[in-house]
């Protein structure tokens, strides 16, 4: 076999390995025209080589976003280096559909590029040559780990059956607030409500009835708080909430709508409607107060005083301190 005859089959090979090659392959000139368009890039977009030969980019693909792409690219024809786009920044350069079944959940495919200077016999840059990686697999895969990850974040700060935070991490918040105004002297106030005769439901309808009644409490609950406010089940049937930025006046009219609408609740269980009210303390803020369970105490003393009188009521707890 003669040169010719090798430098020719080199080439052969080397054409088809371009056009087969799982990986995308564009060349554009200085202009921002495309030279070459491989197979990978043919199959994706459905443009043929011949289609796109000496067309400038940005007409062909509006939505790359051009003053970004040349801040990418100008600098690895002036500097001769290569510069690199990874998902994270921005999901693709070309707009491609996914089609792989593994990852069918992303609608477009994720990509990576690396942008390489390509120079003349003179040392010129004459031309760019992207290189498209499709990472829709583990741009997935990463994306499902840190939903999974932000759910279980949730879930460990979430009691399971009322949605509200759980005692835990209520009791963090307290503290933090605590904190807060032990340095700074505002004004929140405590609110701690029971509901009353739950014992009577659990034992005449049973557990289940008893669950749908502190679902129930819990939404009238949400309905009620403002967007500062920070709810919690703070026990089986007792519930907490901090009213931030709230005194003792203004938390006694949110507390006392609270109570009229969970008198009001009509709860509906296996056809039967069922009726509960509930026993609520509040307690302000003092300065005397060292721990954020002094506070939680004298929210406790007000809800227990409001059983003690009867029930269905609200009592404001006054430190004589």
């Amino acid at each position: 076999m003669s040169q010719a005859q090798v430098d020719v089959a080199e080439v052969h090979w080397l054409m088809e390995m371009l056009q087969t090659v799982d990986v995308g392959l564009v060349v554009l000139n200085c202009d921002y025209r495309i030279q070459v368009w491989n197979g990978f890039m043919e199959n994706h977009s459905g443009l043929t080589p011949r289609q796109v030969r000496d067309r400038y980019l940005f007409d062909l693909f509006s939505e790359i976003d051009e003053d970004w792409l040349r801040r990418k690219c100008d600098p690895v024809i002036l500097l001769k280096n290569r510069a690199f786009t990874i998902w994270e920044q921005r999901p693709y350069i070309f707009k491609f559909k996914n089609y792989r079944p593994i990852t069918g959940s992303a609608e477009y495919m994720y990509q990576n590029s690396t942008i390489i200077p390509l120079s003349d016999a003179r040392g010129q840059v004459t031309h760019l040559c992207i290189i498209i990686y499709d990472v829709t697999d583990v741009a997935v895969s990463r994306t499902e780990l840190e939903s999974m990850n932000g759910r279980l974040r949730q879930l460990s700060k979430t009691d399971f059956l009322t949605q509200l935070f759980n005692r835990g991490h209520w009791e963090e918040s307290l503290i933090q607030e605590f904190r807060r105004l032990k340095r700074y002297n505002h004004k929140s106030t405590l609110l701690m409500c029971d509901i009353d005769h739950f014992k009577r439901i659990n034992d005449t309808f049973g557990h289940a009835a008893g669950d749908v009644v502190i679902q129930a409490i819990a939404d009238a609950v949400r309905k009620n708080l403002r967007s500062t406010d920070i709810a919690g089940r703070y026990g089986g049937e007792e519930y907490a909430v901090l009213l931030v930025d709230t005194d003792l006046e203004q938390a006694k009219v949110l507390a006392e709508r609270l109570r009229q609408s969970v008198e009001a609740l009509q709860i509906n269980y296996n056809d039967q409607l069922l009726k509960v009210t509930l026993s609520l303390g509040l307690a302000g803020y003092q300065a005397y107060m060292t721990e954020h369970r002094q506070w939680i105490e004298a929210a406790d003393k007000g809800l227990y005083q409001s059983k003690a009188a009867g029930r269905n009521q609200l009592t404001c707890y006054i430190d004589s301190v």
